[in-house]
């Protein structure tokens, strides 16, 4: 049976590719962006399948009026696909006090806001998938993508929360976490600091570092995602792109062994 999606951030990159791989196959697909007119192509071709929408999703109440209009347009909506977002590229120290802000505004509040807005629909539809575009940079981290990484961190701990929150209602909660790809987002999407010379070794050793097939092919995503959203029993997090896995293994292999050697010194901290 279709699905009926909604999608942020559906201009370009994953989302654009994910709301046609729906679209494809027949689902049908609410896709916002802030430019609808990004979205002509989809509906030159797809027709009445796909309701694309004009959508800031840092404007709450913008967030809420898409959701409404969505769920009247189509009569339900079986997974949300928050993917809207940007990355902000440059140190912790570089980083103005506006650019943290816009960062969170987007990535953490923009999901927060289309979240909320959609549990209640699915909620009474006693079903749903909600599945958020987190990052392997919110498990583990890179430097001088510090207020990237923190925005994702925040997502993690906001859907570890909402998973248990929200299984009374039938509601399934899953985490995308993609490794670098070849989309936008380390480019024409992208912010960048001021650059200080202080931090321009601690930049030039981390380029240095990505293999040359280090960037997936963004369309090779599809089928995992595809599979993401038909599975009965989905996990809380996909890692996308073969590089995830051995890295978030390497990184949490380091914490344990770090743990277990101050773990005494953790007990005794608890004073009983």
């Amino acid at each position: 049976m279709s699905k009926t999606i909604f999608i942020t951030g559906a201009s370009k990159g994953f989302g654009k590719i994910w709301a046609e791989a729906f679209l494809q196959r027949g689902d049908n697909v609410i896709a916002t962006a802030r430019n609808p007119e990004s979205l002509n192509d989809l509906v030159s071709t797809y027709g009445a399948n796909v309701l694309p929408l004009k959508l800031d999703v840092t404007d709450r109440d913008a967030v809420f009026a898409a959701v409404k209009e969505g769920r009247d347009h189509f009569g339900r909506i079986d997974v949300l696909l928050n993917n809207a977002g940007f990355g902000l590229f440059g140190a912790v120290e570089e980083t103005t006090e506006q650019q943290a802000r816009d960062q969170f505004e987007t990535n953490f509040f923009g999901l927060l806001w289309v979240t909320q807005a959609i549990i209640p629909v699915m909620r009474e539809q006693q079903s749903g998938h909600i599945i958020q575009l987190s990052s392997v940079l919110g498990v583990v981290t890179f430097p001088t993508l510090g207020i990237y990484n923190a925005s994702k961190f925040a997502v993690e701990g906001l859907t570890e929360s909402l998973v248990e929150e929200v299984a009374p209602f039938g509601i399934k909660v899953s985490l995308l976490e993609p490794n670098a790809f070849s989309t936008d987002w380390g480019g024409a999407s992208a912010v960048h600091t001021e650059p200080s010379p202080l931090y321009e070794k601690v930049k030039a050793d981390l380029f240095a570092s990505f293999a040359p097939d280090f960037f997936g092919d963004p369309k090779a995503t599809t089928d995992a995602v595809l599979q993401l959203v038909d599975s009965a029993q989905p996990p809380l997090r996909l890692f996308l792109g073969k590089m995830s896995y051995p890295f978030v293994k390497q990184v949490y292999d380091s914490r344990w062994t770090e743990w277990d050697a101050w773990k005494q010194v953790s007990a005794a901290a608890h004073g009983l």
